[in-house]
Parts: structure tokens; sequence; C-alpha cells
């Protein structure tokens, strides 16, 4: 589905602007939302996340050197509560829109949901490796494309819900960061 106009003025959880505001692309748009969320309190994850500056500044010129990608609608959160099957286990409907919805490269949400789709599992880090692969395989991104999009993930949400390792989803966006190629490289 096409990103629309009205799809660029929403604002994602845990911003106070519209994600596109002052940017023509996604890229852009991301960036400096990486920038603003770092601000927000970067203190905290620094803390568990080490070389953090410099973690932030090599996600943001990644996300800056990638190229013109379509622009479509972004759940920004396809995990399986969020996706409504029928009885022969169909999808028929995406629920839960408003965590991350935008307008934007479709490989973000592929690199998203390979991310979150089992988040807290015993197997979760296994999962997102061959999740990132089989995208990057059968939807033809660039595996450095999909690594990047996790790490703006990471570092867009880790303040959502809480500020320390107390915090399931802090403690998640910290150890993506510790393993993540582009922001830990």
């Amino acid at each position: 589905m096409p990103g629309t106009e009205a799809m660029r003025q929403l604002t994602v959880q845990g911003d106070d602007r519209p994600l596109w505001q002052g940017h023509d692309c996604f890229r852009n748009a991301l960036a400096a939302l990486v920038a603003r969320a770092a601000a927000r309190h970067g203190a905290a994850l620094a803390a568990y996340v080490s070389d953090f500056e410099a973690g932030v500044e090599r996600t943001r010129k990644a996300l800056r050197s990638l190229p013109d990608a379509p622009v479509t609608a972004i759940h920004g959160d396809l995990v399986p509560p969020n996706i409504h099957i029928d009885a022969a286990g169909r999808p028929v409907a995406v629920l839960d829109f408003g965590f991350c919805t935008t307008a934007g490269d479709p490989a973000f949400e592929a690199a998203v949901t390979a991310a979150v789709w089992d988040m807290y599992g015993p197997h979760a880090e296994e999962h997102t490796a061959e999740l990132t692969r089989l995208f990057a395989r059968e939807l033809g991104y660039p595996p450095a494309t999909l690594t990047a999009y996790q790490a703006a993930y990471a570092l867009t949400t880790y303040d959502l819900f809480g500020l320390d390792d107390r915090d399931g989803h802090f403690r998640w966006c910290a150890q993506q960061l510790r393993r993540n190629a582009v922001f830990s490289a």
C-alpha cells in the first residue's frame, strides 16, 4: 500500500512531531528521529551500551547513505498478536496501528518485523538472525539496510517503557545495539 501524505503527518510513539516534518525522504526523517531519541534519554542507554555516541553517529550515517526507496504504509509492530488470522490460519487483518505507524521504506517494516517477531523468547536472537536473512533473500533487501533499520528501531524505542534494564524493552534494545553490526562497527 503506498504511503500517503496523511501518513507522513503521523508522529511515532515517544516523539512530539510528525516523523517526516522538515524532510522529503524517509532515511533522513529516520536519521533525525534517531538524533532526537538519543537526546531524550541517551545517557540512560549509554550506561548499558559502550561507545554510545559513536554508535548513534554510525547509525545516522548509515541511514542517510541508504538509497531512495519506495514509500509505503509502515505498521512498525508486526508481531503475532497484531496479525488476525482466520480459522484456516490465513492472515485477514493487521491490528494495533500506532506504535511506529508511518509512511516509509518497506525494508524498515521487514527489518523491524525480523527483530521483534520473537523479542523475548529463548531463541529470540537466532530468530532475528534467521528472519533477517530470509527477508534479505526473499524480498531482496540488502542485509546492511536491514541492520541499519534494526539499530534505528532500537535507538528510537528504547525509552518508551522504562529507562533501565529492569524494563524488558529497554534491555532488548540495549542487547540489539550491542550486537548490531552498524551500531557497533
